[in-house]
């Protein structure tokens, strides 16, 4: 298949040739003969990130699980695997991953290179469970690195923006497979959240908070609690203030639950509900872009201030905005990167005209607390801004150098956040 667009239908891909390597073979050969080359995932980012003028590699049928080591507990797979796919493997041999995203449909690679994450407060992005992983340099040869090995080294390369290569197969730690159950309430107000808000954040091993960032309230929050099996979570009457929720919800609460993951405290395997939606369903497709934001878990608070002092300014191209917890991290590139982080995430209209005007403002109102963007969604921070705020840039930039001085991985994208900064 040829994809000529994103996941979003907002970013139409230049590569002028586009391939489906059957072999590892192939890959290398693709990779030492093109002057230019990327890899496609799952197409959920909203930029260019992925992008090339010249060789767009598909590894969407790279799909299977290579081996799994019950001692050590890890799982080592190919490229194209997506989450959906590996979680109901994993769960049905009795582990599980740590965390999951609000979409199991995002391919595993693709969500490890851009630091794509869940919630908890324990709880790492999803390339914190890399512990190993084999990628095609640049020369066309295969590197594989270690945790054990190669700890500084995977530590650089994990949230690699697919900068340092093809990654054909990556090694993910595991934990015993467990239950959670998803209780949501409703109409959490400013003050509650303001007075309590570790204590909220804390109170599930996932938090989401919903807000369209108007009249100071949180619509919605859903809890996901680990639960032991046959013994319920007794979730309270009231929540801070905030009621229960008497039916399922969306978290835009005008749309129909259908495609979400099941609420209403009803216990399930983690796959089945860390997500918030679910893996049979494709939500919202090509009819929204998003943007993102992290900054440390200490100014949480007083971000979310100046983010409701926007909200009038917001409502006319927002859809809905998520606040979510993520722990710190080692990981180079990751926007969590030595803090404990909360998330501002915010889904908007596909109208990349309007949605423009409106980020800077929120950009230069977050700059205070030192917000680093998602790499894989819309941001209108400059290259010096970014590198600002991404204290290990430099050291990216230079290990880039070292492994494609002729920049084949580089593309526009990478070209400015990575190179007109210096």
């Amino acid at each position: 298949m040829t994809y000529s667009y994103n996941w979003a239908g907002n970013h139409r891909f230049q590569a002028t040739r586009q391939h489906h390597p059957a072999s590892v073979e192939q890959v290398q050969r693709l990779v030492r003969s093109s002057k230019k080359v990327k890899v496609l995932g799952s197409r959920h980012s909203f930029n260019g990130i992925a992008d090339t003028t010249e060789d767009l590699l598909s590894l969407e049928n790279w799909d299977r699980i290579v081996s799994l080591d019950r001692e050590k507990r890890t799982v080592t797979v190919q490229s194209g695997i997506k989450y959906g796919t590996l979680a109901h493997y994993l769960h049905k041999e009795g582990f599980a991953l740590h965390n999951l995203a609000s979409l199991p449909h995002i391919s595993v690679v693709g969500a490890c290179m851009t630091a794509t994450h869940g919630s908890g407060v324990g709880n790492g992005n999803l390339a914190t469970s890399v512990s190993g992983l084999k990628l095609v340099t640049a020369d066309g040869n295969i590197t594989t690195l270690t945790r054990e090995q190669d700890a500084e080294a995977l530590n650089a390369t994990v949230v690699g923006l697919g900068a340092l290569g093809v990654v054909l197969e990556l090694t993910l730690e595991l934990v015993p497979t467990f239950l959670v159950q998803q209780n949501v309430y409703e109409n959490l107000t400013w003050e509650s959240l303001e007075t309590h808000f570790n204590e909220i954040v804390s109170a599930a091993y996932s938090v989401s908070l919903f807000t369209q960032w108007r009249n100071w309230e949180i619509e919605q929050v859903w809890l996901k609690s680990r639960v032991t099996e046959g013994v319920s979570f007794h979730a309270p009457s009231t929540f801070y203030g905030a009621t229960p929720a008497l039916r399922p919800m969306h978290p835009i609460s005008s749309v129909s639950a259908e495609n979400c993951t099941q609420q209403m405290g009803v216990p399930g395997a983690w796959h089945e509900r860390l997500p918030h939606f679910r893996m049979e369903f494709t939500p919202s497709h090509g009819e929204e872009l998003q943007s993102e934001y992290f900054v440390p878990r200490i100014h949480a608070v007083e971000a979310m201030k100046v983010v409701f002092a926007l909200g009038e300014e917001l409502a006319p191209v927002l859809l809905i905005s998520e606040v979510r917890t993520i722990a710190a991290d080692a990981l180079w590139m990751s926007p969590c990167y030595q803090q404990d982080c909360v998330g501002l995430h915010f889904t908007w209209v596909r109208d990349w005209e309007r949605v423009q005007r409106v980020l800077p403002k929120l950009e230069e109102r977050l700059a205070q607390f030192q917000a680093r963007p998602h790499w894989g969604k819309l941001f209108t921070m400059t290259p010096a801004q970014v590198a600002s705020v991404y204290t290990k840039l430099p050291d990216f930039r230079n290990l880039v150098l070292t492994s494609d001085p002729e920049g084949k991985f580089r593309n526009r994208f990478l070209d400015t956040y990575l190179f007109e900064s210096c």
